[in-house]
């Protein structure tokens, strides 16, 4: 795990602070290529927009994983935890964790719109499904179902468990880790509903970050959740009623 190996505090804050500064640039030049009615930036669904706003962040983040990863000398292996012997076990772990975190979280979704219904506050989607949805390019869309289940669990794994749960397991602020880093987690999706579902699913992906000491565990049931989310919103559309 990577907490076993010694960190330069240094180099943790600079990668960190790249990614924060890549975000802020990003956000920041869509909404100037937007003002100035550049082609691809007209509206926040057009590709270029797409494109930086994913990848101001994730794609920097993972980038930000490989620099980490090369500086302190740690395999993809060891990050990962990868075991030949234990991957199948892994696995099912993975699967059992998912499904009996999902129950809770949909319910915890339900419960959530039925209050914001009952204070009468606007229930919006999250934004991540509002593109989705909104997008008429097929490409784009391809793009956007990649981005979800590899990229986005890539780089949201490695920032929230393994670097910033990593760091504070490692400095003796455990609670910090398991609940302050999981409700930054659910804070930077931007959705209230899902607030409370996504802190559950950041506590089920931290638990098997921990329990099988790698990356891999979390970030697949990341990218499994995901790709439930996407596949319910397209049967969702196909099945919703026609004009």
């Amino acid at each position: 795990m990577l907490w076993k190996r010694e960190w330069r505090p240094d180099v943790v804050l600079l990668l960190v602070g790249a990614v924060l500064m890549s975000l802020f640039t990003g956000s920041l030049a869509v909404q100037i290529l937007q003002r100035q009615g550049v082609a691809g930036f007209k509206t926040l669904d057009d590709t270029g927009s797409v494109l930086v706003a994913t990848l101001s962040f994730h794609g920097a983040a993972i980038v930000a994983g490989i620099v980490f990863l090369k500086l302190h000398d740690i395999r993809w292996r060891e990050a990962l935890g990868w075991h030949p012997d234990t991957w199948r076990l892994q696995l099912l772990l993975t699967v059992t964790v998912l499904a009996a975190a999902l129950p809770v979280m949909f319910g915890l979704k339900y419960l959530s719109v039925l209050l914001f219904q009952k204070m009468h506050w606007t229930v919006e989607d999250q934004r991540a499904v509002e593109m989705f949805s909104s997008v008429k390019s097929t490409g784009l869309r391809i793009y956007l179902g990649f981005f979800a289940v590899v990229l986005a669990p890539l780089g949201e794994e490695f920032v929230f468990r393994g670097l910033l749960f990593s760091a504070a397991k490692k400095y003796g602020w455990s609670k910090t880790g398991w609940i302050g880093v999981s409700l930054l987690f659910a804070a930077i999706h931007l959705s209230p509903p899902i607030f409370l579902p996504l802190f559950v699913l950041a506590l089920a992906l931290t638990w098997l970050y921990v329990k099988t000491e790698g990356l891999l565990a979390p970030i697949v049931a990341h990218s499994l959740f995901n790709a439930a989310n996407i596949g319910l919103l397209l049967l969702a559309q196909q099945t919703g009623p026609t004009k």
